[in-house]
């Protein structure tokens, strides 16, 4: 019961700093209300006679167009934040899967080595057998290699970086 507890207090923790920016709109939205009472002034209507005041100079329109601009614009920044981490996160989840197959599949070519040598050792065995399981293993090893070097995790660049290269 007491580590749930504490996981919960962490998981609140990070709710709030991820609605940093509503915690402080809502903090602002508050001070506001706590002025406008104790001082006995409307924010709105404050605001009204700004707009009015400003409108001799004909500028109160750069003022919402600005505002509508600045809205905008944040919720652009939102969302491309919002994407670049879930590309960092799939890129983190490509490189431990990745560097997880090729710890299974080294594994594999060095047990591989035993049936090599086995055959090496079996009088009449065919050498061409041999030059093809050398061909195959170092294959292999380069596919790894370059299904390790994907820098844009996508179907297309994971599968043109296994494809076979044409020898010239």
């Amino acid at each position: 019961m007491e580590c749930a507890m504490g996981n919960g207090v962490v998981g609140n923790a990070m709710n709030i700093r991820r609605y940093k920016l509503t915690w402080i709109g809502l903090g602002i939205a508050v001070v506001i209300l706590v002025y406008a009472h104790f001082v006995e002034v409307d924010p709105f209507d404050w605001l009204v006679d700004f707009f009015k005041s400003v409108e001799d100079y004909e500028v109160d329109e750069i003022f919402i167009g600005a505002f509508i601009f600045i809205i905008c614009l944040a919720i652009d920044l939102i969302r491309q934040q919002r994407d670049q981490k879930v590309e960092q996160e799939k890129l983190k989840v490509y490189r431990a899967m990745i560097s997880s197959s090729h710890h299974i599949l080294n594994n594999f070519l060095n047990q591989m080595q035993l049936f090599k040598i086995t055959a090496e050792n079996t009088p009449g065995f065919d050498r061409d057998v041999l030059g093809l399981y050398d061909r195959i293993m170092k294959e292999a090893t380069e596919q790894i290699k370059a299904l390790s070097n994907v820098s844009e995790v996508s179907e297309k660049h994971i599968q043109e970086s296994v494809m076979p290269k044409s020898e010239h």
